[in-house]
């Protein structure tokens, strides 16, 4: 990267206090200035096949409520996708949603081991870094990973305004999350829908599957969270539920 390309990762609220870890994997939208525009136009730069819409926001705002440190990633998902083993082919896509990625195709090995060093890595060893930190000072984490997802994908409505994703570990705390919206009669509350945590998955089975740490992945829908108003909104939203969680399996 050079040397006005934003750093790896950016690290909002380090010294929160509460037992929270925000994470937000597609968080940005930057591209390496030596990357030029991956040949994207700017309205493909800022689509949902770039950037998950409204996390960064979100994050924040959430950080502040919770107390909680907030590790987000600077660069578009479409530079490297840091929630996909960095080995999987889709990790660097070629294709997104119909749009080709031309600045992706025909990659040699060095190029995407490139992109793995300055941008992949350095965001997971922070993620871990931290965790350990926290837990050689007799702390405990709850890991909480922020996406967003689109009103409409192929041509299909997706009704929900928020999902929760768990799958293998200590589901324990997902599924108290899950609860705790669905408490709130006005909002319809995915379990593992639009998206279903799977193998796909890296960042939440890297971190605390191994680590037995309780987590949840929240997808909230892009229109809901695209000003900063609705952010706010929806991080009180977000903000109820995990302590709510929190009380029911403490």
């Amino acid at each position: 990267m050079g040397l006005n390309d934003p750093a790896p990762f950016g690290l909002f609220n380090a010294a929160g206090a509460s037992p929270f870890l925000l994470i937000g994997d597609h968080a940005g939208a930057a591209i390496p200035g030596a990357l030029g525009d991956l040949g994207l136009a700017a309205a493909d730069r800022r689509r949902h096949i770039a950037i998950d819409i409204g996390v960064h926001g979100l994050g924040h705002a959430l950080a502040e409520r919770l107390d909680a440190p907030f590790v987000h990633q600077h660069y578009s998902r479409l530079v490297i996708d840091c929630n996909r083993d960095p080995m999987r082919d889709d990790a660097i896509p070629v294709v997104s949603d119909d749009s080709r990625i031309i600045g992706n195709e025909g990659l040699d090995s060095c190029a995407r081991a490139s992109r793995v060093a300055a941008i992949h890595a350095p965001y997971h060893r922070a993620i871990a870094d931290m965790i350990d930190a926290r837990r050689a000072a007799g702390r405990d984490t709850i890991l909480l990973s922020l996406h967003s997802f689109t009103p409409v994908m192929g041509g299909i409505a997706r009704p929900w305004e928020v999902g929760v994703l768990h799958w293998r570990g200590r589901t324990d705390f997902a599924r108290a999350m899950l609860a705790a919206l669905r408490d709130k009669a006005a909002f319809t509350v995915g379990d593992n829908v639009p998206y279903a945590m799977d193998a796909t998955d890296y960042t939440v089975p890297l971190h605390a599957f191994s680590r037995d740490l309780a987590y949840a992945e929240i997808e909230v829908r892009q229109d809901l969270i695209g000003t900063a108003e609705g952010q706010r909104i929806w991080a009180g939203h977000l903000r109820h539920a995990a302590e709510a969680a929190l009380q029911r399996i403490s």
